[in-house]
């Protein structure tokens, strides 16, 4: 364990410090990327693929490199190359023209997001003792979404500025101002994070990694599973809303507003992480409190649906919509980890994240193309009401893993 007076040490600070910055870079780029998509002409299923490509690579991509620092040891030299790569999407993002460019950006931010999550979670998970796992998740979190409050908001300025319309330029710009804190991000982790790891498990091989996890952390991959075929990327939600207020504000001001909501879903999600780690920490109840978050996530996903059947263009009924999906947001992703951390055992820890992501991987495929696809050649209605039915299924699949489970 890293020394420190308490949990609050120099890793969990750092690697805090790291995702704040890494967060306001790639958030800022994700609030205003749907807008650039409308501006470029682009369908929405444009949209849902490049997130459901990007999405599935980086989940791939997390279960070998989760392996691959458990096997050699090299998690801290793997996640500052991670770092580094996702910092260089906003470069390729600015001189896109095409759905092909955009994408082949998202790609590559999503490699480094994918090499460095499952190692950067072990770290963590590795650097405070067990009972405080979910204040050291919930702080890292906080953090990660503070970034992720600065990013739109910088997003959100840089749109105000321009008058035009049809330009693509303010969103150019949104993508040159986001490299910054992107690239310095990778030179945070790079300083000041060190591997409190014990090396490397000589000798284990991928299948070796995967008998080593319990029954109850397979049976819980599987409710996240469950949920995930219905767990669609946030930026839809902001596709939802842009396309909604268009009418009467305009692409720019409805982009505007939207990546202000973002803001408003990302400050819930600050405030909300630490708290509900804590709370997990206390009662050790995290399997029953991440279901009952999933339960938030399908009444995000029928209120979508129904704006589009009843035309809502109210932004104070999307403000609504953004503050539960930061609900949802405080939840899955401090407790997700928590659990994993909990369940996963220490043998191959680096591998137990990086099958998570995975998991979490294959349903942002199914949910964010799937979503996108449907909204385009059926409706938008039927697209977001098929979403809440999966994600409530995944929620109940959740809720029934058996108390004793829970601390396997």
């Amino acid at each position: 364990m890293t020394s420190g007076p308490s949990w609050l040490n120099r890793n969990v600070v750092a690697m805090g410090a790291t995702s704040l910055l890494s967060d306001a870079s790639h958030e800022a780029a994700t609030a205003v990327l749907p807008g650039f998509l409308l501006a470029l002409g682009l369908p929405p299923v444009a949209l849902g693929v490049i997130e459901g490509v990007s999405d599935a690579l980086a989940s791939f991509v997390k279960l070998g490199a989760g392996w691959l620092g458990d096997r050699t040891g090299r998690r801290w030299g793997l996640a500052v190359g991670g770092y580094t790569l996702t910092g260089l999407m906003p470069l390729i993002l600015a001189v896109a023209t095409t759905w092909s460019l955009v994408l082949a950006g998202k790609l590559l931010g999503w490699l480094g997001k994918g090499i460095r999550g499952p190692l950067r979670d072990a770290m963590l998970a590795e650097s405070v003792a067990p009972e405080a796992r979910g204040r050291a998740f919930g702080f890292h979190r906080a953090g990660d979404t503070i970034g992720a409050v600065i990013g739109p908001l910088l997003a959100a300025a840089v749109l105000a500025i321009y008058e035009t319309a049809t330009s693509t330029d303010a969103f150019r710009a949104v993508f040159l101002l986001a490299l910054v804190p992107g690239l310095l991000s990778a030179a945070t982790f790079a300083a000041f994070v060190r591997d409190p790891g014990k090396g490397a498990a000589a000798g284990l091989s991928f299948r070796s990694a995967m008998r080593t996890f319990s029954r109850p952390f397979r049976r819980f991959l599987a409710g996240v599973g469950l949920f995930g075929l219905g767990d669609f990327a946030p930026s839809l939600l902001i596709l939802a809303a842009t396309t909604l207020l268009s009418p009467s504000l305009g692409i720019v001001g409805a982009g505007a507003l939207a990546a202000g909501l973002y803001v408003l879903r990302n400050a819930v999600n600050a405030l909300g992480s630490f708290p509900v780690g804590a709370l997990s920490d206390r009662t050790g109840r995290s399997v029953r409190l991440l279901a009952g978050g999933y339960v938030t996530g399908a009444v995000v996903a029928a209120g979508t649906a129904l704006a589009f059947a009843l035309s809502i263009d109210a932004p104070a009924y999307f403000a609504l919509l953004f503050v539960l999906s930061g609900v949802l947001a405080a939840v899955q992703d401090t407790l997700e980890g928590v659990v994993t951390a909990d369940l996963g055992g220490a043998t191959a820890r680096a591998t137990a994240f990086g099958v998570l992501g995975t998991v979490n991987g294959i349903g942002d495929l199914v949910a964010s193309a799937g979503v996108g696809l449907v909204w385009t050649i059926a409706s938008p209605f039927a697209a977001f009401a098929a979403a809440a039915v999966l994600m409530l299924v995944g929620s109940a699949f959740v809720f029934a893993i058996p108390p004793e489970a829970h601390h396997a």
